[in-house]
Order: C-alpha cells, then structure tokens, then sequence
C-alpha cells in the first residue's frame, strides 16, 4: 500500500477502521482480494511477480499492512521481496510482538510494516534505522515515509477518516479519494523528480503506466471483519468491487 489511515481502538467493539490505496505500475501482475486457495483463512490480494501480499486479514484474528518507504539508493543489493512479510505474518500463529521483533530486517529495502490482532498492533521500519513500537488507541496515517508524517495527503486521509461515519462499512474503500497534486511549496522532497513528487502527492493517483491500482477499507467489530476492496484500471475507473465478511475463531 502506499497509504494508509486508520483509528485503532484496542478494547472496544469498533476496534479497527482502515482505509487504504495501493499504488503501483499496472504491469505488474495482480490477484484481486479472495481468501488463497493454498491458505485457507487467509483473504489477501497477491502480487504474482513475488508471491506476496500488501494489506491482508486471518480468521484467526491476525491483519497486516505495508507500504515501502520512498528513499533512493538505500537497502541490500539483493533485496528480498517485502510484500512477503504480510504473508508471513499471516500464516504464523505466534503473538505479534515476538514475531514482529524476529524479522530481520536489513534483507529488505526501505518498509514500514504493522502486525496485529484484536489486542495489540506493532509497527516496524528498517528507515532510517530499525525501528518497532507498540501502537497505543489512536488515529495513524502511514504513507511512503514514516508512521505519521505529515504529507498533505496523510493529513487529509485522518481528516476524512475522523468525518467518516462509524457504523459505514462502504465508505472506507473509497474513502482516500483525492485526485488532484498538491502545490509545489506543500511538496515532500523525496529525492525524486518534482514531476513525478507532484503526481505523487495526490492520494488517488492516476498516470500513464502507474497509478492507484486498488483500494481497501477494513471495519474490524467484535470478532469480525468487514473488507471490502475496489479495483480501478488504468484510466482511474472502477472495474470491480469485492465484499467479505469474516468471522474469527480467535475467540
């Protein structure tokens, strides 16, 4: 993913409500969100390049997300595929917090990784040191930098979310819905060219061979998961909608 907002409130009975837009180049193979045939229980998209997976959920009560963190030059010459972390944490049944303090992180380039279940939720960055804490009740945007930054469109994301009504479960996916740049003097600097920043700062992103590829919103109740994922094409229109409900065995 490459942003993400959500209210995590550990406790009580609306516990997680996330919204979410994965960017990425429409070349890339891509499965839309389904629960894996070869892990039943696990209801993912999946990268077909690599085999792994951005944002995903168990009934066993576990969910993870990811984004990678926009830096140049930086990492392992031969980095390992960071879209399988989500996918290995999704398939352990180990508490969060020891696996999360197992990953050895120097294997792969630039991330930024949460892991959690109904009762706790970690966060992990490799950029620009290792880095894991233990997310308290709290409204978080996580984009291409670190937890919270605040890039504009992080900003907004916890704006809207905040004016998001609680009892929707629809409006989540479509929630980071911005499609226009923001002005040069509000930019990050990144690193990379002030054509591609600016075509980076909306929140939908749409551009010739890149763009917004999906976008996922997670209402997580009692023992439940309320996901729904929407898939756009290249020109920015959307192509498909999925629903799921899953109910955890955790408890």
């Amino acid at each position: 993913m490459c942003l993400i907002v959500f209210d995590w409130r550990p406790g009580e009975d609306h516990w997680l409500r996330l919204s979410a837009n994965r960017d990425e180049f429409f070349q890339r193979p891509t499965q839309a969100m389904q629960e894996w045939p070869e892990q039943p229980g696990l209801w993912a998209g999946k990268d077909l390049e690599q085999g792994g997976t951005w944002m995903g959920v168990t009934d066993s009560g576990r969910w993870s997300a990811l984004t990678n963190v926009r830096a140049l030059n930086v990492g392992p010459a031969e980095p390992r595929s960071r879209g399988e972390l989500v996918l290995n944490y999704l398939t352990e049944s180990i508490q969060p917090e020891q696996w999360i303090h197992s990953v050895d992180s120097e294997q792969y380039a630039p991330f930024n990784l949460l892991v959690g279940n109904r009762d706790e939720l970690w966060y992990l960055t490799n950029y620009p040191a290792r880095r894991i804490e233990r997310l308290e009740a709290g409204l978080y945007s996580l984009s291409n930098a670190s937890l919270n930054s605040p890039w504009p469109k992080a900003e907004l994301a916890k704006q809207q979310l905040t004016e998001t009504d609680e009892d929707s479960n629809t409006a989540l996916a479509g929630l980071l819905n911005r499609r226009e740049v923001w002005p040069d003097e509000e930019l990050p600097d990144t690193g990379v060219p002030l054509v591609w920043e600016r075509m980076l700062s909306a929140q939908f992103i749409s551009a010739p061979g890149y763009g917004t590829r999906c976008s996922t919103g997670i209402h997580a109740t009692g023992s439940q998961f309320a996901l729904q994922e929407i898939t756009w094409n290249e020109s920015g229109t959307e192509s498909e909608r999925r629903n799921f409900t899953i109910v955890s065995k955790d408890r």
